[in-house]
């Protein structure tokens, strides 16, 4: 899979470094910390099936539209991929979502931001599972240190009590990790934006029958609100199109098992925005996204790098 920034027109596209790469990714994870709370206002005007299947509808005619656009719909592509394309799209984007918006019904926005924060941990452990091999000690330091601060700033120490749809949310979070590494391994000649597309373009399908078989969503549509609309445009843009090609990106730079580290922003992006809507944090939830962001920078190596300049120095 390229690292080729293919977000702009093919005459403007540039390299993505490292530390760009890095930067993209940790803005998918801020992007999605913020779907925790547009979900809870979506569902309280929408139905879930129907809520996930407009976020995504609405999601993949975009990115479909911009693919043409910047010169990158190659239906040759979705023929080489199909198959991959239609498994990931199953499992990463309507898997996921659908396990989200259902469990968000009964789960918290907090506990739900705590069981996303394992998904690297699992991601880790399955991409070394595939390559036999075990996981870098600073690596798996680092993913401890971010989890443990996660864990902090959403209040997992003050016993909070789990319900049934936390075991969807856990479900989710296995579907991402098996999507990361599916991107990398299952996905030949294709570029992040393409495989965004075609996944997403799959999961939407999938989404919209669902919807239709469990729902009404034409009726659910009439009768939402405009907060609820508004929470599901925004979602569609900025927490699935921009979040998922720049998950893409730092996927095809960086390896799936360096840029899941990243994903433990999500709990700490869906905090801060917990504040802005009024819920403010203590110390000690302030002193977990200090911790969390110091494990992202041990894993993903960015610590002994700025080491190494500083002795060169």
């Amino acid at each position: 899979m390229s690292a080729t920034n293919d977000i702009l027109p093919n005459h403007a596209k540039a390299p993505i470094t490292d530390t760009s790469a890095l930067g993209l990714s940790a803005l998918s994870a801020i992007f999605w910390g913020t779907n925790f709370e547009a979900t809870r206002i979506a569902l309280s005007g929408l139905p879930p099936w129907t809520a996930a299947a407009l976020r995504f509808a609405i999601a993949a005619i975009a990115i479909l539209f911009w693919l043409r656009l910047s010169g990158g719909l190659d239906f040759r592509v979705l023929r080489r991929n199909l198959f991959a394309y239609l498994a990931l799209g199953c499992v990463g984007v309507a898997g996921f979502n659908a396990a989200l918006f259902l469990g968000m019904q009964t789960s918290s926005p907090v506990t739900a931001a705590l069981i996303m924060g394992t998904t690297p941990l699992t991601t880790n452990l399955i991409d070394a599972v595939l390559q036999r091999r075990l996981p870098a000690a600073g690596a798996v330091l680092g993913m401890a240190i971010s989890l443990f601060g996660v864990s902090l700033t959403v209040g997992a120490f003050s016993g909070t009590r789990f319900t049934s749809g936390d075991l969807l949310i856990l479900a989710g979070s296995l579907a991402w990790a098996l999507y990361t590494i599916g991107c990398r391994r299952a996905v030949t000649d294709a570029t992040p934006m393409q495989t965004t597309a075609w996944t997403m373009t799959a999961g939407a399908l999938v989404l919209l029958f669902a919807a239709f078989f469990f729902e009404t969503p034409f009726t659910a549509l009439t009768a939402s609100t405009a907060p609820a609309l508004g929470a599901v445009l925004w979602m569609a843009v900025i927490g699935s199109v921009l979040a998922y090609i720049f998950w893409q990106i730092g996927i095809a730079r960086r390896g799936p098992g360096a840029t899941s580290v990243v994903f433990n922003l999500v709990p700490v992006s869906a905090l801060v925005i917990a504040a802005v809507f009024g819920r403010m944090p203590d110390l000690y939830q302030i002193a977990g996204v200090a911790i969390a962001i110091f494990g992202i920078l041990l894993a993903s190596g960015r610590l002994p790098r700025l080491k190494a300049s500083n002795a060169s120095a």
